[in-house]
């Protein structure tokens, strides 16, 4: 290829990246909102996680992405650029096969640990961010790596909207050389090095986190503690 065709596969690259990242984030606190929301003791919160989940993980994402991007700018008087278009699809689609994650590990956790934080007289909230998120975490980083994969390959849904990224580059190159094994070839093996830096990355995370499971508390840990008079606990 040329270096001009080059160049806008590298352009390409670079809009995959970010679209990755921005709907990474989104579908990331998407995922624990739910998440923990599909935990909590009202079954009416309960309730409206579980809808946003059945119908997020229901639908297609190439439809939601057509929704986003056609349906609601008319029906709302505003039109959204690409690039958030995608992002609020993807993160809201992929947000809620994270939250079943999120939701599954919470679950996991030795049913003592909740009953200690209870003892306690742990707040919800302090039993959540001391006893089951800490355990918690560690575990869902296998399944949330597949998913980061997933979404990654999922960007390329985005290039029905025109946007320019690597799938949509890839398809310009192709028209202009007229040749389909060379370019596709070379746009696998881009997809399949983004995706194995990731699940390098989140392998490296996943030992870290699960190193500092079972330490002995930090002192900014103790301080953070806070066992109420008349507890009984001393």
């Amino acid at each position: 290829m040329t270096p001009g065709l080059w160049e806008l596969v590298l352009k390409g690259v670079w809009v995959t990246i970010q679209l990755l990242v921005l709907s990474a984030l989104l579908a990331t606190a998407v995922s624990f909102v739910v998440g923990v929301a599909r935990t909590h003791r009202l079954k009416f919160v309960r309730f409206l996680a579980g809808f946003y989940t059945e119908v997020f993980r229901g639908t297609s994402a190439l439809v939601m992405i057509f929704w986003v991007f056609f349906v609601l700018p008319p029906a709302f008087g505003w039109q959204l650029v690409p690039l958030w278009a995608g992002t609020l699809a993807l993160g809201l689609t992929y947000g809620a096969y994270g939250s079943e994650i999120v939701r599954g590990a919470l679950g996991a956790v030795d049913p003592a640990q909740r009953e200690g934080g209870i003892a306690l007289s742990f707040t919800p909230w302090q039993r959540m961010r001391l006893i089951l998120l800490p355990q918690a975490v560690p575990e869902m980083i296998p399944p949330f790596s597949n998913l980061l994969v997933e979404l990654l390959k999922g960007t390329a849904l985005v290039s029905i909207m025109g946007m320019g990224d690597l799938a949509f580059s890839g398809n310009l190159v192709r028209l202009a050389l007229q040749e389909s094994a060379e370019i596709y070839t070379y746009i696998l093996l881009i997809y399949f090095v983004i995706a194995f830096a990731l699940t390098r990355v989140m392998r490296g995370l996943e030992k870290r986190l699960k190193a500092g499971v079972g330490k002995a508390p930090t002192k900014e840990t103790v301080a953070a503690v806070r066992v109420p008079e008349g507890s009984g606990v001393s």
